[in-house]
């Protein structure tokens, strides 16, 4: 059974003009901002007109800024009708890489696990036991974005932050300094950090692109902090005899 995403939320937001209604929440595990918090709102609320946001307690005015969001309610005040976007999100599955150039071009560009910072000590023996190169978006979507090529389209991870990646559970938001976003509890200490510039070198073609980090910490915020959030699908099932229909269920989900 899919896990539920909005265990852990210590932050909600509604819609002013019916206080008793939900709209969803998010997990603040310390490193978002009020600039960030608006910033996620711009994705998940259409309005007709700017919004206000406002803590139930003490009444105190959302603005955008660098001070850390406070955990509690927050209530959206907008001259006009507040609607939840009905964007749809890309649902997807654990992805490997299949191509040994692929693969090595990773390995000689990254060399670490560039969410966490964790050095692959193993690397002049060739030895990449647990770090994995994740796909920035699904592998088999790919052809929605033939513009790039696969070492753009991909960082690398330590395999568990791997999984959490490709979940939309940890997410980098690059139009705030590349900071690492934990959308759960934050298993791993990574909230807060910031990516690793060996896949950033603005002198390097081969740099992960910033629009894929963006449509992927959009992502996050559909999946995580709308309504109750979406399904948590798992992936462990490589060996088990479900396999074929959860994998199945996966891939038929609705994407933009």
């Amino acid at each position: 059974m899919p896990a539920n995403r909005s265990g852990g939320r210590n932050v909600y937001f509604y819609d002013a003009s019916v206080p008793a209604v939900r709209l969803g929440g998010l997990v603040q595990n310390g490193c978002i901002t009020e600039a960030n918090f608006l910033q996620m709102l711009g994705m998940l609320l259409i309005t007709e007109s700017p919004i206000r946001v406002v803590q139930r307690a003490p009444g105190h005015a959302v603005l955008s800024s660098d001070h850390v969001l406070q955990l509690g309610e927050y209530d959206v005040y907008c001259h006009g009708q507040i609607e939840v976007t009905n964007e749809l999100w890309v649902a997807r599955i654990m992805s490997h890489s299949v191509s040994g150039t692929f693969r090595n071009g990773i390995r000689t560009r990254d060399g670490k696990c560039v969410i966490s910072g964790l050095v692959n000590t193993g690397a002049p023996y060739d030895d990449w036991t647990s770090f994995e190169a994740a796909h920035i978006f699904p592998l088999e979507k790919e052809t929605l974005w033939n513009e790039f090529n696969c070492v753009v389209k991909t960082v690398f991870y330590y395999w568990p932050i791997h999984k959490q990646f490709d979940q939309y559970l940890i997410s980098v938001n690059p139009d705030d300094d590349y900071k690492v976003v934990s959308f759960n509890l934050n298993p791993f200490g990574l909230d807060g950090r910031k990516l690793d510039p060996a896949c950033l070198n603005p002198t390097d073609p081969h740099r992960v692109s910033d629009q894929l980090l963006r449509w992927h910490f959009r992502q996050c915020v559909l999946a995580n902090m709308r309504g109750a959030g979406e399904p948590i699908f798992e992936d462990d099932f490589r060996l088990r005899l479900d396999c074929g229909a959860m994998s199945e269920s996966i891939y038929e989900q609705p994407f933009v």
